[in-house]
């Protein structure tokens, strides 16, 4: 398959949805050679944050002149994004190869019972073969949704990492945190040491608990971090801190908001452990490496005039970040939202968070199936917003949010990661001048 093809038949597989489960992929791996095995891997689960301390984490190990591949997910414009060796991404027809080889396994699976392969199965099993050809030293590895029967959980791994565990996903992963918290859980290995970000006591006993079964040594940012937080602009923010032990005085990082210094403690913990390990990690590389990292559309100001902001906030936990870092980094501008919102997602939860920030609105529509009506979502904004308008179209809806703005106002853009891509490469492509962009 070339590009073109290739792109054409993940779109074709996306229509299935998600299944979670380990057969499909298991038996799919075995046909390609099992390479997965034999990767040093980081893998990290959560609800909220697990791309940003992916991000942090794997910035320090290249700056620790580490080969470090990094898979994540979604993607924000192109499928590429998801493979990256040292930020490198993967070429379209490196992928595309990768990508037929993984095609024939996974038409050679179904053919004899084994079920049709999801896209996010036959994407991670590129990934394993893309990384292991690639010979890096550690693979950083994010969960796509849950963790116990997500596609990558067939790793056994240096370290496992759970971020912050929040309602999200809950016809699939269960509508209390202690259920959401066992999925999450499931990629806890025997032995193998786990990195805990700060959770609710509920989550927390969780995976405390689940721990001590599988014999796995816990070690969590509550209990073995400080952080004390120091300047902070939009251009980035300097803390203290200490990681079992060690200690990182006046780090930067171009991550914004409260909520990322939970990370990058939480990836500092992380690395702590791959160093008792033996990974040498000096305390430049984590200066660097730290102040490298980058993680678009997670607060990412892309616009100055007007004042731009992308932000994929899509749950409730996210939400109530988003609201904190607006009021950290934004106190006293009129906002304008441009948001649009997936209808399995609990849209009330989020309205009721964000809508109270801002001055107007203009409600469009995510690029996906599951997109939840704009109007819709404009009635439940009037009644805490004084301007709603509606514009389905994504580049006309941050054209309009823009045109509202006058000078010191800030846009943000927000609801959905399956809009930010669209919105960030509109901004970042058209030029700021009236007209220009429709």
């Amino acid at each position: 398959m070339d590009w073109e093809e290739t792109t054409v038949w993940l779109e074709s597989l996306a229509r299935f949805g998600s299944r979670p489960g380990l057969e499909r992929i298991e038996r799919l791996l075995a046909l390609l050679g099992h390479p997965e095995q034999g990767l040093k891997v980081i893998h990290v689960a959560g609800t909220n944050g697990k791309g940003s301390v992916c991000a942090l984490i794997s910035a320090v190990l290249a700056a620790a002149g580490y080969r470090t591949g990094l898979y994540t997910s979604p993607h924000l414009v192109e499928y590429t994004e998801r493979f990256q060796v040292n930020g490198r991404e993967v070429a379209p027809d490196e992928l595309a190869a990768l990508l037929t080889r993984v095609r024939a396994a996974a038409e050679a699976v179904a053919a004899a019972g084994g079920g049709q392969a999801t896209e996010f199965e036959v994407l991670t099993a590129a990934a394993f073969l893309y990384f292991a050809r690639e010979r890096v030293d550690y693979l950083v590895l994010e969960v796509g949704l849950g963790g116990r029967l997500d596609a990558t959980n067939v790793v056994e791994p240096q370290v496992a990492v759970i971020t912050h565990i929040s309602y999200d996903h809950v016809a699939v992963l269960g509508r209390t945190l202690t259920e959401i918290a066992r999925e999450k859980a499931g990629i806890i290995k025997p032995g193998r040491p786990v990195v805990l970000a700060p959770q609710e006591d509920e989550a927390a006993r969780v995976i405390t608990a689940r721990a001590a079964e599988r014999g796995a040594p816990l070690f969590s940012v509550r209990a073995h971090c400080t952080v004390v937080p120091g300047r902070q602009d939009l251009s980035g923010q300097r803390f203290d801190l200490t990681a079992a032990g060690r200690s990182h005085p006046d780090l930067e990082i171009r991550l914004l908001g409260p909520h990322q210094l939970d990370n990058a403690a939480t990836a500092a913990l992380a690395l702590t452990v791959l160093g008792s390990q033996g990974a040498i990690i000096p305390e430049d590389a984590v200066r660097r490496g730290l102040a490298a990292a980058r993680w678009p559309a997670r607060f990412e100001v892309v616009r100055t005039a007007p004042l731009a902001i992308i932000d994929g906030a899509h749950n409730p936990d996210g939400a109530q970040a988003l609201a904190r870092t607006v009021r950290t980094y934004l106190p006293g501008r009129r906002l304008i939202l441009v948001l649009g919102m997936l209808g399995d997602k609990d849209v009330s939860a989020v309205l009721k968070t964000l809508g109270p920030l801002a001055q107007a609105a203009v409600v469009t529509r995510p690029a996906s199936p599951r997109a939840a009506a704009p109007e819709q979502v404009a009635a439940g904004l009037k009644a805490c917003v004084p301007a709603v308008y509606v514009e389905p179209e994504i580049p006309r809806a941050v054209d309009r949010a823009l045109a509202l703005a006058a000078p010191g106002d800030a846009v943000l853009v927000c609801g959905s990661l399956y809009m930010a891509g669209a919105a960030r490469r509109h901004l970042v492509t058209c030029p700021p001048l009236p007209g220009r962009c429709r």
